[in-house]
């Protein structure tokens, strides 16, 4: 089944937002879930499992969720409050000139909640090889057989023009805020064969 991003979803009860991410496990490239935008206010990202997916099209993700289910789903960032120590200048007849004073303040930080082990991927995320930036991401290709991400297929207008290069997803050493970072150079990255024919678009 493919899980395109950048699409409508619709729960049981009609329309109910937008995929932004797939969650996948790195050494299987498996996708475990996927990531809905609600429509409604205030937009909140949820961490939806696959298992809820019932039917996708190019265009569109049907789950068997409806609206009220979805909005208890895990959501996708979560904030966590961390302590800072920040100097301050004391001012005022209360301080000298100069005088500093540390003074603790809490900010909130948002995170993303992926299960351990896993890695969210959105479709334009920035591409980086050992020696710099090759492109965005356009598209991800699916293994017929068993439903596993096998390639990323570089956008258009990258360093090659317009042929599309299919990178193994194997080639991926990590995804750190939508920015994939690869094992391989520019050099290989050329040297790849381009984009199978024969593909599922995302």
């Amino acid at each position: 089944m493919d899980i395109p991003t950048d699409v409508r979803v619709y729960c049981t009860d009609g329309y109910c937002g937008r995929s932004t991410r797939v969650v996948l496990k790195p050494k299987t490239e498996e996708i475990t879930h996927l990531v809905v935008k609600e429509k409604d206010p205030p937009h909140e990202e949820l961490l939806i499992p696959v298992s809820v997916v019932t039917v996708t099209t190019p265009d569109s993700i049907n789950l068997s969720l409806t609206r009220g289910e979805l909005d208890q789903q895990q959501p996708f960032l979560e904030t966590e409050y961390v302590k800072l120590d920040i100097p301050r200048y004391a001012g005022g007849m209360y301080s000298m000139a100069g005088e500093v004073y540390r003074e603790s303040e809490v900010i909130p930080v948002k995170r993303e909640s992926t299960p351990e082990g896993e890695l969210a991927l959105r479709r334009g995320a920035r591409v980086e090889a050992t020696d710099g930036h090759v492109g965005r991401v356009d598209e991800l290709l699916m293994d017929s057989q068993n439903d596993h991400i096998s390639h990323l297929i570089l956008r258009e207008g990258h360093l090659w023009g317009q042929r599309e290069v299919s990178i193994p997803v194997s080639e991926i050493k990590r995804i750190d805020k939508d920015t994939v970072y690869l094992n391989i150079d520019k050099r290989e990255i050329e040297a790849l064969p381009a984009a199978p024919v024969h593909r599922k678009a995302h």
